[in-house]
């Protein structure tokens, strides 16, 4: 299944690539990467995201546009990102068209469909940032602007200067605060036309029901510094992953595929982008999009999520500080 996002139609379920470089544990082969973006591709999985900050994922993915099939980029939605660097997000014009230079060529492309602030530079009025967006879009560069962790008032004034096609934001059943006060996020971005693409639809792997513990992942696994992910929740999200996989048993499917249909019916603008470093998880992914869930099974994922008392930050403090940032006033 596909939906408008700008001016194109693209899968509802795309592909977060930045597992496959960083992030989560053990890096696999090229070899065993290679084959998890030709099954995406084969499956029609071609709404593909990364960012300049996630390891080698942009060099990566350039290396398959070189040795894949000739037309495959025209196929592929391709967004990325800049913006978060490890002093802090950075947002001034003369940065924003370096950083873009340096995607396209890591990506081996000579444009990108979708360009995303990664995080809001403190310093810097976004409507500077998302002017000098604009200019990349003028000269070819970026087919569409995007916005990942702003606030409600920031995505506005952006969207002033130049059209923001997509707001990036985590949502699933254990993070539900962008639509509620004070983000109103959802609401902001559905204001103003703007698509939504949900990261981290499957609570980072955990409402899939597969990973009993934070304890369980990999010492270099970032998971394992998530407040939220403590022990004392793990078997709250466990049960949580049982009860939504319960609501599925009646289309026979999974905890994770009724989570990713659930984001989906929210509206026909969700999108959402769950990754994986495994083609058996990648296609249970994409066989969600067909997965049709009715106005009461809606409704009891949401009953249960809601009753889940599920405490704690989705990222570690210093991350945290980076996200709904309101830049300076012009």
């Amino acid at each position: 299944p596909q939906r408008k996002l700008g001016d194109v139609s693209v899968p509802t379920i795309g592909f977060g690539v930045m597992g496959i470089s960083i992030g989560y544990g053990g890096i696999d082969t090229d070899e065993q990467r290679f084959k998890i973006l030709d099954a995406a591709y084969a499956a029609g999985c071609t709404f593909w995201d990364t960012a300049n900050v996630y390891g080698d994922s942009e060099d990566f993915i350039g290396k398959w546009y070189v040795l894949s099939s000739s037309g495959s980029r025209s196929k592929i939605f391709l967004a990325t990102k800049f913006g978060l660097t490890m002093g802090g997000a950075r947002g001034d014009p003369d940065y924003v068209k370096e950083q873009c230079e340096l995607s396209l060529k890591r990506l081996s492309v000579d444009y990108i469909d979708l360009y995303y602030l990664h995080r809001v530079d403190p310093n810097t009025p976004i409507e500077k940032t998302v002017g000098a967006m604009s200019e990349l879009v003028k000269y070819g560069k970026v087919k569409h602007l995007g916005l990942s962790d702003c606030t409600a008032a920031g995505l506005r004034r952006a969207h002033a200067v130049h059209p923001i096609a997509a707001l990036q934001i985590e949502f699933s059943p254990i993070m539900l605060e962008v639509e509620k006060p004070p983000l109103q996020l959802v609401d902001a971005a559905r204001s103003l036309g703007t698509k939504i693409i949900a990261y981290s639809p499957l609570g980072r792997g955990f409402l899939t029901g597969q990973i009993k513990s934070a304890e369980d992942l990999d010492p270099d696994d970032f998971r394992r510094t998530v407040p939220k992910f403590n022990a004392a929740n793990s078997p709250k999200i466990l049960d949580l992953a049982a009860k939504i996989g319960e609501i599925g048993q009646a289309h026979n499917a999974t905890s994770g595929q009724t989570t990713l249909a659930w984001i989906l019916a929210q509206g026909e603008d969700f999108f959402v982008i769950p990754g994986t470093k495994k083609i058996k998880y990648l296609h249970e992914n994409v066989e969600a999009g067909s997965l049709k869930l009715t106005t009461h099974e809606i409704a009891e994922v949401r009953r249960v999520a809601e009753a889940a008392e599920i405490p704690g930050d989705r990222y570690g403090a210093r991350w945290l500080d980076m996200t709904y940032v309101e830049s300076p006033q012009l």
